[in-house]
């Protein structure tokens, strides 16, 4: 096969053949993802996906469209690195988490600046596609919601209007197993699905 976009098929093909001898039982049993011994179920902010193995397939259970490379990319990740790591109830901004500081410039920017001038410029839309995604609002910001990612992986996003006098402004919270459960280019991207997952819904 023939790369073309390099930027999203190179890492893609490199999860995907590490994939292929990932060991399925053990990959279970550490994420806590239901494998049936052809495939496993993955649930991502309410929808579930079954990936085959060791034959890379996904499809969605719902019938839908399947998610784009990045996101494909990230479940490779999830079931090759990831593991299921109970959350103690704390809430955690990115920069709080370990390489957080190291990764803080290019997250403000596909993150926290995305999100505060994707939602925060349309705080009804926001609200109106969160409740779509069966999120729980929370009492902060202009608009905030909590959002199941994966597994026991939860998220916030909290947005503020902006005035005449301030531009739009956005938080992010992780629940606090992200730190051990998750590597900071994978908190990232997880950041970045979860805004173009809420912007589609808009």
């Amino acid at each position: 096969m023939q790369i073309e976009n390099h930027k999203e098929e190179v890492p893609f093909a490199h999860y995907e053949e590490r994939f292929k001898v990932l060991e399925p039982v053990e990959a279970a049993a550490r994420t806590g993802v239901q494998w049936d011994g052809k495939e496993f179920y993955v649930n991502l902010l309410g929808r579930e996906f079954a990936i085959s193995w060791p034959v890379y397939q996904i499809r969605a259970v719902d019938g839908g469209a399947v998610p784009p490379l990045p996101v494909q990319t990230f479940l490779l990740r999830y079931l090759l690195e990831s593991k299921d790591v109970a959350w103690a109830g704390e809430w955690k901004t990115f920069r709080e988490m370990p390489w957080g500081e190291m990764y803080i410039k290019p997250y403000t920017g596909r993150v926290l600046t995305r999100a505060a001038f994707t939602l925060g410029t349309r705080v009804a839309a926001f609200k109106a596609a969160a409740e779509k995604l069966g999120a729980t609002p929370v009492k902060h910001g202009d608009a905030g919601f909590e959002f199941s990612l994966i597994g026991g992986y939860k998220m916030q996003i909290l947005v503020w209007e902006g005035d005449d006098e301030f531009p739009p402004n956005a938080q992010v919270l992780y629940s606090d197993n992200f730190a051990e459960g998750f590597a900071a280019e994978d908190r990232v991207v997880a950041g970045d699905i979860l805004i173009s997952t809420i912007k589609a819904n808009m």
